[in-house]
């Protein structure tokens, strides 16, 4: 099947329930807007940004206790001003309406047996933690920081926070202590929420050594609270047990500006200090509310899962979820744990309807021979998501193949940086092998050439040439904003680059190439690495990839691939010529590796990013400890051989 190739339309029955079209026709009835397709839909979302923000905001019925003045005071990048004169509460708009007796949140980990929470059970949650937070002194504009799984707990305490008016932050357990405090020491938070430990594949690990140094270490911290989620008995000096932090108290709404911090995230940090990046309450509401409800369509019914941690932006993403009316699905643990399947054995007993995940994870399955539907019944799973990097067409079949016709399939692009997706989903169009299905509405993406020239049907630079209200409204500690104009639009004024190779095709789809600070220009011919990882990881018997590109003075580059291997596959001469074939047909003859080799395992951040710039810079001579911080990895020890390589 050639890339492009046709492999799902949505069905007559999809496209009259889905969200977004109830939201065309009450266009049409309520504004007088008819249109004749979702591209119609979208061009109007970008050229016309105050009515299409407008409609959202009455669309979803957004209750503001002050009016705003008008959509968009500033339409500049960046300061851009959104909805300027409102003050409402995000957390308010997820308890509005509610049935006390309805699942809010299901949740299964590798320490708690699955269970569920209603609304009712988890406003009572909720109130305590407000009330005890406040009992603690904590009130509008003070930062609470996390150092929580991904449980109950950790979204009934944001949400407290969002309520009060104070500022979120979190970061998972499995971070080390540097990299917490790299993150939490920028922002000064008046408590730290932590537990005792957790487990992961089957292994535990205590983490009460590193709450210790987190109480002691971070600037400005009155108070940590520990709970017990390892050992129901643990305790550590100094902190204050998780059960007498809730107090008896009525959930109240604070109502802040529009533009009030609601959380901070942090960039990878594996290059230096991690970014600090602040989304506004009211930029994330409507955002959320669009990107959950009109393009993931979550709907009443439904149970929305995203495997992830506190410590990514899809965790924050996942508790939007919360605005619809699904219920929202929990995991903490390995996805490949005790089996290569278990997520979709989670998808079976949650009931999961739309199982969100990596590209990383599809093609484990793919390559692991999982076949999702074997022994289990998954006629609820109506939509699969993925999003982290590209997801190879190879990995689109694989979906359609093992589970048959029926899924939506889509596949996201976005960041940290806007907390959603601009490229990914919309259920009423079709999907096509390799490529993400539209551009999101109200997001202006575009692939720009050098001369920011937009391009359509050619690789470029990914930007969005007109703002966003879930851009950030300032990097913590960027005084002046410095930081922010250089990290997004220094290379094309006025206009927010993203960072990420892309194409448009000629229908409206797109496809991302990887990072554009990952490009290997050989020649003349740029290639992003994601598109020589797909040459490579269709061959049997690979199972990772990691390709660099490094400068010789007076000389060509040189440019090595390290591949990991499957346990009986072997790095012969026969696999070696193979692998090179594969990259000369598939990608272009000047990007066959100079050199291929066997590594243990690839470097990736806790993210599941692999670490393409750092290894370039260690094997070019510079120390690890000065190009990576080591605490922000998922596999620190994987840098010991390049380490030694480059000597």
């Amino acid at each position: 099947m050639a890339r492009g190739d046709l492999l799902w339309e949505p069905s007559a029955q999809l496209l009259a329930d889905a969200e977004i079209t109830r939201y065309r026709r009450w266009l049409e009835a309520e504004r007088g807007l008819a249109f004749a397709g979702y591209q119609e839909l979208w061009a109007w979302s970008v050229a016309e940004l105050e009515p299409f923000w407008a409609s959202i905001w009455d669309y979803f019925e957004v209750r503001a206790a002050r009016p705003y003045e008008r959509v968009l005071a500033a339409r500049s990048m960046p300061g851009a001003e959104w909805f300027p004169g409102a003050e409402l509460s995000y957390a308010e708009h997820v308890f509005r309406g509610r049935h006390e007796h309805t699942v809010a949140i299901v949740h299964a980990s590798e320490l708690r047996a699955p269970s569920e929470l209603c609304w009712g059970e988890l406003r009572g949650l909720c109130a305590g933690i407000a009330a005890g937070l406040r009992e603690l002194g904590v009130g509008r504009g003070d930062r609470v920081a996390a150092y929580l799984p991904n449980i109950p707990e950790a979204a009934a305490a944001f949400l407290a926070c969002a309520s009060i008016g104070a500022i979120w932050s979190s970061c998972s357990p499995d971070f080390g202590a540097a990299s917490v405090i790299d993150r939490f020491a920028q922002i000064r938070p008046k408590v730290l929420l932590a537990v005792d430990g957790y487990r992961y594949g089957g292994r535990d690990f205590d983490r009460r050594e590193t709450v210790a140094r987190l109480g002691r270490e971070i600037p400005g911290l009155e108070r940590t609270v520990l709970l017990p989620y390892l050992d129901a008995r643990a305790s550590l000096a100094g902190t204050l047990p998780w059960a007498e932090l809730p107090v008896a108290g009525e959930l109240v709404f604070e109502q802040l500006p529009f533009e009030h911090p609601l959380w901070v995230l942090y960039t990878s940090g594996t290059t230096g200090l991690p970014k600090a990046i602040v989304h506004g309450q009211g930029g994330i509401l409507l955002e959320h509310l669009k990107e959950v409800r009109l393009h993931i369509d979550a709907r009443a019914g439904d149970r929305l899962f995203w495997f992830t941690t506190t410590g990514w932006m899809m965790w924050n993403l996942l508790l939007g979820g919360l605005l619809s009316e699904a219920a929202v699905v929990l995991y903490d643990g390995s996805p490949v744990h005790p089996e290569t399947g278990a997520l979709w054995g989670l998808a079976e007993s949650a009931g999961i309807t739309c199982l969100g995940t990596s590209p990383a994870y599809i093609e484990t399955c793919m390559r692991a021979g999982v076949a999702p539907r074997a022994g289990r019944r998954l006629a609820r799973l109506r939509s699969i998501g993925a999003t982290g990097s590209p997801l190879s067409p190879e990995a689109f079949r694989w979906v359609y193949a093992e589970l048959g016709p029926d899924p939506w399939l889509f596949s996201m692009s976005g960041g940290t940086d806007v907390c959603t997706a601009f490229l990914g989903g919309v259920p009423t169009l079709p999907v096509y092998e390799g490529e993400l299905q539209a551009r999101a509405l109200g997001a202006m993406v575009e692939a720009y050439d050098d001369d920011a020239r937009p391009l359509i049907g050619e690789v470029g630079e990914l930007v969005l040439s007109e703002p966003l209200p879930s851009m950030p409204v300032f990097l913590w500690g960027d005084e002046g904003g410095r930081l922010y104009r250089e990290s997004y639009f220094a290379q094309y004024p006025g206009v927010w680059r993203h960072g990420d190779w892309l194409e448009l095709t000629s229908r409206s789809t797109a496809i991302i190439y990887g990072r554009s600070d990952s490009t290997i220009n050989r020649g003349g011919v740029r290639i992003g690495t994601s598109e020589i990882y797909r040459a490579v990881l269709a061959l049997d018997g690979v199972l990772d990839a990691l390709v660099i590109d490094i400068p010789r003075a007076g000389a060509a580059s040189w440019m090595p691939l390290f591949v990991v291997l499957a346990a009986e596959a072997r790095l012969d001469e026969a696999l070696e010529a193979e692998i090179k074939r594969s990259v000369r047909e598939r990608c272009s003859p000047r990007h066959v590796p100079d050199e291929v080799r066997q590594i243990p395992e690839v470097p990736r951040t806790l993210s599941g990013k692999i670490l393409e710039v750092p290894v370039r810079r260690i094997l070019m001579g510079a120390p690890p400890e000065q190009v990576v911080s080591r605490d922000s990895l998922a596999n620190p020890h994987a840098l010991d051989y390049f380490s030694a390589l480059s000597r």
